[in-house]
């Protein structure tokens, strides 16, 4: 397994909670220390830190130092390698309908054809 599928592996294992997709979202308006992601949260400091963690290890999320504040950053690079294989399949499956409703199609004008009651001109 190459690197970025072990990296879309970790993202899409870390965005299947619901309270780190909502870290994301509010992370994509704007950078914000992990007290502050903590705030509108019933759970503790270190409940979000450890939700802040696996966002981190999967890549979705960098951390800097900012005089005392260590603000969490979104990593728009992470979300861009999933919009890439989402949309991937996205267009083969657009595809393989595509053909199915172009077989319909022809197979529709085909029955229409053989009707025994349609008008014969010689």
């Amino acid at each position: 397994m190459g690197d970025s599928t072990q990296q879309l592996d970790r993202a899409f294992a870390a965005l299947a909670d619901p309270t780190r997709r909502d870290l994301v979202a509010r992370l994509s308006v704007s950078d914000a220390t992990v007290g502050e992601l903590a705030e509108p949260y019933e759970v503790s400091f270190q409940a979000i830190s450890k939700h802040v963690k696996v966002l981190e290890d999967a890549g979705l999320v960098t951390r800097s130092r900012d005089a005392q504040r260590r603000p969490v950053h979104l990593n728009p690079e992470a979300l861009d390698l999933m919009t890439q294989w989402i949309e991937r399949y996205r267009r083969e499956a657009e595809e393989r309908y595509r053909r199915l409703d172009a077989l319909l199609a022809r197979t529709a004008q085909d029955d229409e054809d053989r009707r025994p009651d349609k008008e014969q001109t010689s």
